[in-house]
This record gives structure tokens, sequence and C-alpha cells, in this order.
């Protein structure tokens, strides 16, 4: 069997959260083309409408009115999706409206001080179980301040951002490691009071956007399961058109080319302000290398699939500075580790991270996804590697981030 074709992706799904949040801003009709097609998405889709902001959808389309909001009548349910809560805590805040958060089981146990603590400091008022969902919040005076968030996170950080748009005064965010830069990209792209310099800087948004007319580039973190398949089985060559290429969001790509791997970018040009290109990928001999806490922020949710990559490496690779990666859908690190030792793999779990040593084989087995999408495709692409498939606990979490992963598979296998 070998990787090959040329294939166009869903959406990057970091962006299409975005694009809803920021056609509410608007004050009119926005059309959203090749919008991620996963259930995170529909999820702030979903807590837009019951916040008055309509929209329809058909397959891949998305058109949004943005407008007035209005104080929903039940929970915003926000599903497995860490972004619709974070970045939904921080628009309805800047919009004064009065709301409370619900998730499943999973996001009910991811930390959420991390946006509780600097929007308490703009003047919200928040319940929260211990720093956990269900949260509510009652925004009175927001008023714009001066932040240095202390965990490196893009969500964080548009949280924040979006409040800043309905503050009193100007808010300043300071980071100690850059994270994606959508937000700061497009939101400048669409006229809204945003500057990057060295900080960046927010002030109150005085009259609504303007009304935009969006296509998604593809989500580069779904690239990267496919690259990875390209990557390790001989003789393979894949093109993966119109993906994203932030230098923020290409990390895995970096990495890849680190190890040895044959990654060619082609056709870059820009659309709503961010980078776009084809990535050829192509099998080459693999050798291992150390992921340090610097790179951690471009491959954090690429680190899963890293680990399947590095099984196949001349040498040991090892990951530090990635403590987050507990605290994601599940434990990832544990997640990962657990998985590719029932595989036969050679891996040694760290508080932060973990080191792989390649194995001479490995096998098929049965996976315990824990609920989370990216371990469910990293562990299925680590089964073209053994003489059959993995047997996944659950295979419908994909479907969070990626319904199409399975038959997109099927169409580059060879």
């Amino acid at each position: 069997m070998k990787i090959s074709g040329n294939i166009n992706l869903p959406g990057d799904k970091s962006i299409s959260h975005r694009a809803l949040m920021f056609a509410s801003l608007t004050n009119g009709e926005c059309v959203i083309h090749n919008i991620s097609t996963g259930e995170d998405v529909e999820s702030t889709r979903k807590c837009l409408a019951q916040c008055g902001i309509q929209s329809t959808k058909l397959e891949n389309k998305v058109k949004i009115t943005g407008g007035a909001f209005s104080i929903p009548s039940r929970p915003l349910d926000c599903g497995n999706s860490g972004t619709s809560i974070r970045l939904l805590a921080g628009l309805l805040s800047g919009k004064g409206i009065t709301a409370e958060f619900i998730g499943d089981d999973s996001l009910s146990m991811r930390p959420m001080n991390r946006i509780i603590e600097p929007l308490i400091e703009m003047g919200v008022k928040i319940d929260s179980k211990n720093g956990y969902l269900p949260l509510a919040i009652k925004p009175e005076i927001v008023k714009g301040f001066s932040f240095s968030p202390s965990i490196a996170s893009a969500q964080v950080k548009s949280c924040i951002m979006l409040a800043g748009f309905g503050a009193e005064g100007e808010t300043i965010i300071t980071e100690k490691v850059k994270t994606r830069d959508h937000s700061e990209i497009i939101l400048k792209e669409l006229g809204a009071p945003v500057s990057t310099n060295g900080k960046i800087k927010v002030e109150a948004l005085s009259t609504s956007l303007q009304p935009f007319n969006m296509t998604i580039p593809g989500d580069p973190s779904s690239a990267a399961f496919f690259a990875t398949a390209a990557a390790i089985i001989p003789n393979s060559s894949l093109t993966i058109k119109n993906i994203l290429a932030n230098p923020t969001r290409i990390g895995f790509f970096d990495v890849l080319k680190k190890m040895g791997g044959g990654v060619e970018w082609k056709n870059m040009h820009k659309e709503c302000g961010e980078l776009v290109g084809d990535v050829h990928v192509y099998w080459a001999p693999l050798n291992g290398i150390d992921i340090t806490a610097e790179m951690v922020p471009s491959v954090i949710d690429e680190l899963p699939i890293i680990a399947i990559l590095a099984t196949q490496a001349d040498g040991p690779t090892s990951i530090s500075g990635a403590e987050e990666l507990r605290v994601k859908e599940c434990d990832r690190i544990k997640a990962v580790c657990e998985n590719l030792t029932a595989m036969g793999g050679e891996i040694i779990e760290k508080k932060d991270g973990f080191i792989i040593n390649p194995p001479s084989r490995l096998y098929n087995t049965n996976i315990k996804t824990f609920g989370d999408h990216r371990i469910a495709m990293s562990f299925t692409i680590a089964g073209l590697l053994t003489e059959s498939s993995n047997i996944l606990d659950d295979e419908d979490c994909i479907n969070i981030s990626f319904p199409e992963f399975n038959s997109v598979l099927h169409k580059i296998s060879q």
C-alpha cells in the first residue's frame, strides 16, 4: 500500500469558529464557504443562534446575519468545544449578555480559570463550579486592562480581545509566547480596531463590522494525519491543496521537515489576510528530533500524530514542555503512551511529554480513544503500519472535528 493523490480538506476549525463570531459583529449577511463540518463548529453556530444571531447551513456553506444580540433563554451547550466556550464568553461579555455555559463530560473537566480570572478583572461577574463548567457570566461595566496571559493560549487571547470590543478604554495583551494569530489577522482585515505592534491593542467597537464573504482554507491540523501517512509509508506522494499556511499553524510541517520528511509548499497566496498554499508531502527516511517547550505552541494539537511519525524515525524523539496536553479533550500524554505501548511501541511517559524510541515493528490492537477525536485519528493512521487495522472503542468521536476523515483516508490509500 502507498498514499497518493491530490485532496482538498474541510475548512480550518479555528478560523471557522472565529468567522462565525466575527460575522455576528457585522451589520448584515455574511457568507462563509468551506466551513469546518465538525460538531465543534456547529456548537458555536447553535449557541450564536440562541443569542439571536441567525444562520442557515447547507453542507459546508453558512449564511449568517449579524446584528443585535439577545439573552439566551436556556444554557448554551458548547458540547466538546473548548474554543466555543472560551471565545463566546468573551464575545458575550463584550456585548453585555448574561448567559450560562454547559458542555459534555470532557469539556466539563477542562480548566476555565484561564478566562475566568481576566474577565473578572475586566468587571464581568462569573459563577462557576470551582473553575469548571457550568459557568455563568453577568457583564456589568466592562473595562479595558493590560493583560499578560500566564498560559500560551490563543483561546484566552481571543476571549479577552472580544470582551475588549465592548469595554471602556483600551485593552492591551502582551504575549510571552506567540500563539496562533487568526483573530488579529482577520479582525484587522475586516477593519476592526485592533493593532499588533509588539503588543495587541484592542479598542471598543464603535460601529459594526462590514459584512464579508469568506472561503476558509483547509485545516492544517487535519492535513497532518494524511501527511503523516504519506511520510511513513514508502513510495508515497500526496498533495493537499489550499491549506492554511499561517506560520503559527504549520509547526507540524516544520517538524516533519526537520525530521527529514519530504515537504514542499507551492502556490502560496493570501485569503482574508491569511497565507494559504498547497503542500506536497512524500516519503523519505526520518530521523528523531527534540521538540522543546518553545516549539510546542505551534504543534500542540498535532503532538499525538507526531508521536506516530516518531515511531518510524531513526533514533529517539523527545517532547518536553507539553503539560497542556494533559488538559485537552483527554489526558493526551497518557492516551498516547498507553495506546502506543499496546501496539508494541517503546515510549517513556514524562510529566510534560514523552520520549519515543522507534520499535522494530508495531502491531494492530484495540485502541482506547478516551472519546478524543485526535487520539482516534492518530491511531487509525498508526494502524496503517500494521498487518491489519487498529480497532477503536469509539470511532464516532472523530465527528467532533472531521466527519470526512475515513472517506478521505480511503481515497488516498492504494
